[in-house]
């Protein structure tokens, strides 16, 4: 399954926190633990995985989500409760069958997730990371396609690579003996493939097949979003469906109510499921919808609109004087400058916050200044998810806003981006 996180992952930017997708903030660092002092260059905040890291295939970091072990215990106990009653001379051995039936079944899911990845480098799309979770795994791209057409094979390649796993395992069935442990851990790899393929197809976000009619919704229509709101508002009714139908179906014996059926769950076990499932999908299509709506009112995040004006000082400026002609010149921003009036460094609001009124005719400017280092020049035409993503590459909590020309056009202040996002997600409805 694909799951992009959010517009500009670090929503704060420059600090390391990232929004997730219910559009709560994360700490991703900068925490107790920030070494850095005044006036250093900000280092680019470091992945918090979410788990333990288990490879960087194509350069794409994998991690195992906590509640994977959950899940993989659940799957050796019932798994090996159906190996007790199809190959009873293994014993306790069974649940080492079991276990290794686990791994190989997340190995599946893992390919399946490779597949999106692939499909998205190949298009140039960055992949965050792939997470393994409890049901399932996702892989986060931080890039929305470009067409529809993309759209659609970036999404139906992950469930054709279980498809063709399926395929793979059963024929691996017919070239070993039925009733034996191979034969047993095919049909179940097999099974459990297909059951993937199926479910990622189901034509509702956030799944696979929810992907897959919004490219077709949008090639239709001609607006990404239209699509993004039919699929979404299919997914809640998928959500609505797998939580009435999927008790309904045991109890009426087609999923778990045979005791010789793969994983027999009581009454209250599949009710439990379809509930989780269905917050799943529900909560999934929701913030598919929420963050869709959110990028159209991206383009408001201007960096022309939210720079702030400056005046030019020399680094041996004391501060009182600067802030007195920044007064003068109604600015809000100091901008220090060499002796040609070329800016170097950009002086920090929160430094400045912190000298006391009666010292500031005795420190420079130059003492509470940022230098100017690569990235923090931006372009004062920048705007929405360009604006953040410039942001993000280096972050900072001021950047120089240029015009074309060359020409100082102002100071951008990391707080009034943080403080317009914000804003702009309050003002998006789910």
């Amino acid at each position: 399954m694909i799951g992009r996180p959010p517009v500009a992952c670090e929503g704060r930017i420059g600090r390391g926190d990232t929004v997730d997708n219910s559009g709560q903030s994360r700490s991703g660092g900068g925490g107790a633990g920030d070494r850095r002092q005044p006036g250093d260059r900000p280092e680019r905040p470091r992945e918090s995985g979410g788990g333990i890291l288990m490879g960087r295939p194509f350069g794409v970091p994998v991690y195992v989500a906590p509640s994977w072990f959950l899940v993989a215990a659940l799957i050796t106990w019932v798994f090996g409760g159906q190996l007790d009653r199809v190959l009873p001379e293994l014993g306790r051995a069974r649940y080492l069958v079991s276990l290794f039936f686990a791994v190989a079944f997340y190995a599946s899911v893992l390919v399946h997730e490779l597949a999106h990845t692939v499909a998205a480098l190949r298009f140039k799309l960055p992949v965050r990371r792939i997470q393994l979770q409890f049901f399932g795994g996702v892989s986060e791209i931080e890039k929305e396609t470009e067409t529809p057409g993309r759209e659609f094979v970036l999404a139906f390649v992950g469930p054709l690579l279980s498809l063709v796993l399926a395929g793979l395992f059963y024929l691996g069935m017919l070239v070993v003996e039925p009733g034996t442990v191979p034969g047993v851990l095919l049909a179940g790899l097999m099974i459990s493939n297909l059951l993937v393929a199926a479910f990622n197809l189901l034509p509702g976000l956030p799944l696979d097949g929810g992907r897959m009619l919004r490219a077709v919704v949008w090639k239709i229509s001609g607006k990404p979003m239209t699509g993004t709101v039919a699929a979404a508002w299919i997914g809640r009714a998928l959500a609505v469906a797998v939580l009435v139908g999927l008790p309904l179906l045991a109890r009426a014996g087609g999923i778990g109510a045979s005791g010789d059926s793969l994983g027999g769950l009581d009454s209250l076990t599949d009710a439990l499921l379809a509930a989780i499932l269905a917050a799943i999908i529900w909560t999934g299509a929701g913030n598919s919808l929420r963050m869709a709506r959110l990028r159209e009112r991206l383009p408001g995040l201007s960096a022309r609109a939210l720079t702030r004006r400056a005046v030019p000082v020399q680094a041996a400026t004391p501060l009182s004087e600067a802030l007195r002609r920044a007064g003068e010149a109604g600015a809000r921003a100091l901008v220090v400058v060499d002796g040609q009036g070329n800016p170097t460094a950009l002086v920090r609001e929160a430094a400045v916050v912190g000298v006391p009124e009666h010292r500031r005719p005795w420190v420079a400017v130059s003492a509470l200044a940022q230098d100017l280092k690569d990235g923090m020049r931006v372009s004062a035409d920048l705007s929405g998810e360009e604006l953040l993503d410039t942001l993000r590459a280096t972050p900072a909590t001021e950047y120089l806003v240029v015009e074309a020309t060359g020409e100082v056009y102002g100071v951008l202040a990391t707080t009034d981006v943080e403080r317009a996002f914000v804003a702009a997600m309050a003002r998006t409805p789910s």
